[in-house]
């Protein structure tokens, strides 16, 4: 998995520290809704039901590939 430098930094902090790698790998491939931001960035959702299945968002550069961030969106609605 591709990630920016602000990700390996973010994901250090204690409530980014508990995303499991494969639950990225999940938001990448199979989102429930995505969304390109006007700086070319894609948002990407899904739940995550080792969670209870709160959904987690994560953050694509342009090319779709690579993880600029990954956070629980407490409001985000389905």
């Amino acid at each position: 998995m591709k990630c920016t430098r602000y990700f390996q930094t973010v994901r250090r902090s204690h409530d980014r520290a508990i995303i499991k790698k494969e639950w990225i790998v999940r938001v990448m491939t199979s989102p429930v809704k995505e969304e390109v931001q006007a700086d070319g960035r894609i948002r990407r959702w899904a739940p995550i039901p080792e969670m209870g299945g709160r959904y987690l968002r994560g953050v694509l550069l342009e090319d779709g590939e690579t993880v600029h961030n990954a956070f629980f969106d407490r409001r985000f609605k389905p």
